[in-house]
């Protein structure tokens, strides 16, 4: 599963080389220059986990994140907080501000990749998990196969990042929509039916083992994962 990642900062280099170290591995990065943008961004598409610089002009990244910990719509998002400032009066201030954690600069990829890794497992652990089962189906992220009591399934690309968030956020109900932006991506663009066209390839390959009613249509709303017997809604 791509996750979004909110990088802040207001030097534009550094935003480059963390969005190419990052990008394309677990990550969709997204950049601010600062935090007025940042909130703007926030507002539109909340991410998964903010990097967020300390020193930047206008509100400080401590400032943004005693914000961001104060609303109730984003104080669930993890922070880390990036500086050059190192001394323990100034880590205490930064995990005081409502920071997840805390890396000084300069710092490796290496490092802050299982940084990252940490605090969004902490903060979200259907996220990291590399294994998902529910009941007998069972889904290996790390070697990107499902199976049912050991027989692999056929999914293709989409059918499995489809069913990988699904499995993940179960018995909770999504609109198309909702479900392009997570699983397809903001920025890429196609027909909202396009989501029915892919839910019914992955319940016909669920159906193979009598699965298919784990997807579920919800009336005006759109779909959901759930091992529970339907209720009322219909499957198309």
């Amino acid at each position: 599963m791509t996750l979004k990642l909110l990088l802040v900062d207001d030097e534009a280099p550094i935003r480059e080389m963390l969005r190419f170290s990052l990008e394309g591995e677990l990550w969709d990065v997204r950049e601010a220059g600062d935090a007025s943008q940042a909130a703007l961004m926030i507002e539109t598409e909340k991410p998964d986990i903010i990097l967020l610089d300390w020193m930047m002009p206008g509100m400080s990244g401590v400032e943004f994140a005693k914000r961001l910990k104060r609303s109730a719509a984003t104080q669930d998002i993890p922070v880390i907080l990036l500086t050059a400032r190192s001394s323990e009066d100034d880590k205490v201030m930064g995990l005081e501000a409502g920071a997840d954690d805390y890396i000084t600069k300069p710092f490796s990829m290496r490092e802050l990749r299982a940084r990252i890794q940490t605090v969004v497992k902490r903060a979200r652990p259907a996220f990291t998990a590399e294994i998902i089962q529910v009941e007998n189906l069972r889904l290996d992220a790390a070697a990107h196969v499902v199976s049912v009591q050991g027989e692999f399934l056929d999914l293709g690309p989409t059918e499995f990042r489809l069913l990988q968030f699904f499995m993940a956020h179960p018995e909770r109900a999504y609109s198309r929509e909702q479900l392009l932006n997570r699983v397809w991506g903001q920025n890429v663009y196609v027909e909202e039916r396009t989501v029915d066209v892919h839910i019914r390839r992955l319940r016909k390959i669920l159906a193979t083992h009598s699965l298919e009613h784990y997807i579920q249509t919800v009336r005006t709303v759109g779909y959901r994962f759930s091992a529970k017997a339907e209720s009322g809604e219909r499957r198309e």
